[in-house]
């Protein structure tokens, strides 16, 4: 009987993963064959009944069902989940920022997931962090101008760099070789002292005070420990393991630090997801980030309509923005493009280049006064029957 059953679930017309579904329910119950076909029944009905219908504006009604909520919607700029020190942006700007394709969001943001054996002690996490937060050379040791000598002395703090987990040695490789590439800043050279820890950085005019002090300030704002993208990193413990907030993102140097769980490791930057992971992550990204925004405030939108929108942003196998530079702006039809925006320059160079409108889409017809080619508009009357 049960494999009776399991045939009939096979032959239905249901998902895949529907019908796995289904054989785990058949194996966890005993269920009679008059139960399992009233049940079977209800399930392929309700699948039915979801369908789209054939010639259904599917992008209209998605369009509609995003654009209303988004009214609602609020303009600020909100605390990040109880971390006083990290703020994002929420509400209908973020929602704009990820129609929009932006490059580089307001405030970019990572949560980063650390590994089981990392997740559960406080210090490991701490350690992590370490290496992922931007620490400028000022947080390790000293940092005195000798206007005398003309030069910038740099004191270590062993016991700090201890701490810290990173050698001095580290530090003296790193600090003028990060001057020079990182801040585009070249005009010095640099003295070292590794027995006492010591630094001296001497300008290359050696009679200009500015100079000195310009060099001064390269010296302390220089990161020598982390990502220099993540200005800031919160560590929290949430649902019994550590987990760290990040102002500032960079998926791909987070993705080689030691403890960091790679798979569950997040960003709310949907570009470097796409550089970094490719298309079909960004398009998770989008659904997710879009959702999740919404939901934040309350407003609950089915997810069809956003995978609707996030498949058209990423057929093409880059990330592009609804507006006149992406989806809208490419369209076949002059008129549709030219109601969208900077109508008179879309109009004139369709007519220089002697473009056609075969008006399929919705916009155009309405512009033009005849039904869309959608819904009942999509059959056409061939002849009238004769009484």
């Amino acid at each position: 009987m049960k494999e009776s059953m399991e045939k009939r679930i096979e032959a239905s017309d249901l998902p895949d993963r529907t019908r796995e579904e289904m054989k785990k329910f058949l194996g966890d119950r005993s269920v009679t064959e008059k139960q399992f076909t009233h049940i079977l029944d209800r399930i392929v009905r309700e699948y039915q009944n979801t369908r789209i219908e054939a010639c259904e504006a599917v992008g209209i009604v998605a369009a509609q069902s995003i654009g209303e909520p988004g009214t609602q919607m609020t303009m600020r700029t909100f605390h990040y989940a109880g971390v006083a020190e990290i703020n994002v942006t929420l509400g209908l700007p973020r929602l704009i920022e990820i129609m929009d394709a932006r490059r580089e969001p307001s405030t970019p943001t990572m949560t980063i997931h650390l590994k089981s054996d990392y997740s559960g002690d406080r210090d490991r996490a701490r350690e992590v962090s370490w290496q992922v937060e931007a620490a400028p050379l000022a947080e390790f040791g000293d940092i005195t101008i000798d206007m005398e000598k003309m030069l910038v002395v740099v004191q270590l703090n062993t016991a700090v760099t201890e701490k810290r987990k990173i050698g001095v040695e580290k530090i003296i490789e790193v600090a003028p070789k990060k001057i020079k590439e990182r801040r585009h800043y070249r005009d010095f050279e640099c003295e070292v002292d590794e027995e006492a820890a010591r630094l001296l950085f001497l300008p290359k005019d050696r009679e200009s005070y500015q100079n000195l002090f310009q060099l001064a300030e390269h010296v302390r704002n220089v990161i020598v420990q982390g990502i220099d993208d993540i200005e800031r990193v919160v560590v929290r413990k949430e649902e019994g393991e550590y987990i760290l907030y990040t102002e500032g993102s960079n998926l791909k140097d987070v993705f080689e630090v030691d403890g960091v769980d790679t798979s569950r490791t997040r960003t709310n930057n949907i570009s470097e997801i796409a550089d970094v992971l490719g298309i079909e992550a960004a398009r998770n990204s989008i659904i997710y980030e879009a959702l999740s925004t919404l939901a934040e405030q309350g407003i609950l939108v089915d997810v069809r309509h956003i995978m609707l929108v996030a498949d058209m942003m990423c057929m093409d196998g880059e990330v592009k923005q609804i507006g006149r530079h992406g989806i809208a702006g490419e369209k076949e039809s002059v008129l549709s493009r030219a109601a969208f925006e900077v109508t008179v320059n879309h109009l004139l160079d369709a007519a220089v280049a002697n473009e056609v409108d075969e008006l399929n889409g919705v916009t155009e017809n309405i512009i033009v006064g005849q039904p869309i080619q959608l819904g009942t508009g999509d059959v056409k009357l061939i002849a009238k029957p004769m009484h």
